[in-house]
């Protein structure tokens, strides 16, 4: 070997965010003059610099190479020991390459991030938030969750009560409020609360939220009800009042009817003969009212043949009705219908269980999801969409999530023209109880395979898409 390598420090600490430096020193001890050109491979050559890049050395003289490790402050950055080498390759003898070895321990570092979606849930007997828990750190996140309000009027069911979360992922914790007394009468009463979420040593991370308690019959409900029952009470006294008045105008009508009509009765005699009716005795008058129609229906249709006839415009061909016509055709499957709104160029066509929508590859984002499904009981989802305020660059929910039952179509995003790119959005089917996959395709990279949404994991839902402020998606694909 020519050549010799020295590591100094062979073992280095940084923080992530921070930066340190090691100093490579090397010596020719060949005999010819040679030129090094330095390169570090393992998990931190992405955030490793070198400078000089390149060193010519005459033989027996040495030299001296700064190496400078910058891991950001993200869950990227893996807290502890990476070992990481430098490949050292020579001009005149590239086969006689060169590999000394160090060690990078990065320090962990915690940061959470935890958000109420929606933060303000309204029901009579119940509210059913959701409680989105990011672990932005490098290392794994254990914590409870628990809930509190002024005054003690709710009660709190959450699942799970306890999470841990590998670093860069997030959790979902499901939390049912019940109001302690029903309010039956009456407008709505704001209930504010709070669930926090506490790791061992810190001080918790609170989060606060609304539930609206509704009454369970409106005020205006009960006045409605009292004047309607007045009113029916007023109109059976009416129609009690008025009701003999028409039977003695009809009695009387009749009794003068047969008065004016039939003949007197002969004086009952033994010795003559029953007289016969009299000839000239007409029979009694037909009452008023029952002369026949004589040609006053005639024309009674002939008003419509002169209007025009408006051209009727086809309906918009949506998710819901395509997967309908999948439901008609197939009562007992599973099915999901989808279509994008590409910015620039509108709504696709929908497509369904696995077909690919949108434009991959084009450059083109994302900026609404239309999502029908038939068989799974529902879905819910909701768009991710840039932060410009994150301090990690990372995106946010800004809206509440989006359900529809089983045929109904669901809408997330915005086809404005000024609307935000998708980073990705959420979704499940069933409440988090069914299956649903997706594989998407995000801008500048590839298709990033199929990743599905298991029940009973504690997420309830499958993510598709980027994080990055910058990123968006441009196609994807879902099967239930």
């Amino acid at each position: 070997m020519s050549l010799w390598t020295s590591l100094e420090p062979a073992s280095a600490t940084v923080d992530p965010g921070g930066s340190t430096t090691v100093r490579l020193r090397l010596r020719n001890t060949g005999d010819v003059v040679d030129e090094y050109r330095f390169e570090v491979v393992g998990p931190l050559a992405p955030w490793a610099v070198v400078e000089p890049q390149a060193l010519r050395l005459y033989p027996g003289t040495t030299g001296t190479v700064e190496l400078t490790f910058a891991p950001p402050r993200t869950p990227d950055a893996t807290a502890g020991p990476n070992p990481y080498a430098v490949r050292i390759t020579p001009t005149e003898h590239p086969e006689a390459t060169t590999v000394p070895e160090g060690n990078i321990t990065v320090t962990p570092f915690t940061e959470v991030r935890a958000e109420l979606v929606p933060a303000t849930v309204k029901g009579r007997f119940r509210g059913r938030p959701r409680l989105a828990v990011d672990n932005l750190g490098n290392t794994k996140l254990t914590a409870s969750v628990s809930g509190s309000d002024n005054g003690d009027q709710l009660s709190y069911d959450i699942h799970p009560s306890n999470v841990q979360i590998e670093p860069g992922r997030a959790a979902f914790v499901k939390t049912t409020l019940k109001p302690r007394q029903i309010i039956w009468f009456g407008s709505a009463e704001h209930r504010p609360y709070t669930l926090a979420v506490q790791r061992s040593g810190v001080a918790p991370l609170d989060v606060e939220g609304t539930y609206v308690q509704r009454g369970f019959l409106p005020r205006w409900l009960a006045a409605f009800l009292s004047v309607s029952m007045a009113l029916a009470v007023a109109f059976v006294m009416l129609w009690i009042a008025y009701k003999p008045e028409v039977r003695s105008a009809a009695t009387e009508r009749l009794q003068e009817a047969a008065g004016s009509t039939l003949p007197p009765a002969p004086s009952p005699s033994l010795d003559a003969p029953k007289a016969a009716p009299s000839a000239g005795v007409s029979a009694p008058p037909a009452p008023a009212g029952t002369q026949q129609a004589g040609g006053a229906g005639d024309g009674a249709g002939a008003g419509g043949g002169g209007s025009e006839e408006k051209e009727a415009e086809a309906p918009e061909r949506t998710a819901a009705t395509a997967v309908q016509q999948l439901a008609a055709e197939d009562p007992g499957g599973r099915h999901i219908c989808y279509r994008a709104y590409v910015a620039g160029q509108g709504w696709t066509d929908p497509v369904c269980d696995g077909e690919t929508t949108g434009t991959a590859g084009s450059g083109t984002p994302l900026t609404a999801v239309n999502i029908a499904v038939s068989g799974t009981k529902g879905t819910s989802s909701n768009a991710f969409v840039p932060n410009p305020g994150s301090a990690d660059g990372t995106g946010h929910y800004p809206e509440a999530w989006s359900s529809a039952a089983d045929g109904i179509d669901n809408y997330v995003g915005s086809t404005e023209e000024d609307a935000p790119n998708m980073l990705g959005f959420g979704i499940n089917v069933d409440g988090g109880n069914g299956n649903v996959c997706h594989s998407t395709y995000v801008h500048g990279d590839a298709w990033l395979g199929l990743i599905c949404d298991k029940p009973g994991d504690a997420l309830d839902l499958t993510y598709a898409g980027a994080y990055d402020n910058d990123s968006w998606i441009e196609a994807f694909s879902l099967t239930v």
